[in-house]
């Protein structure tokens, strides 16, 4: 059993020395030369019209450039409703005897 404890600590303080050396190598907030200041911003706010024939820039960002990241967000959005709709529905036949 303590052997256990020990390799399960010594688990846990590797994951925290892991997140501690993966914060460490973040950008500095506020910096300019940011990953996020790039030219995909100004692309999408130049050509946004042109390239997917949108009026709308929220719109064109969303369905036509991030589709794909839209669609697993509502996949995953849909699956927690469902799991709490199947939890709720389980948790109210256990109390009316089912």
């Amino acid at each position: 059993m303590k052997i256990r404890n020990l390799v399960f600590l010594l688990i846990i303080l590797l994951a925290v020395f892991t997140m501690l050396l993966a914060v460490a190598e973040l950008p500095p907030y506020g910096s300019p030369d940011n990953p996020v200041h790039n030219m995909v911003t100004d692309r999408y706010i130049n050509k946004a019209l042109e390239e997917t024939g949108v009026n709308n820039m929220v719109t064109a960002v969303v369905l036509d450039y991030r589709a794909y990241d839209t669609l697993f967000e509502t996949i995953v959005l849909f699956t927690a409703a469902v799991a709490v709709y199947v939890t709720l529905k389980k948790a109210k036949g256990s109390e009316s005897g089912e």
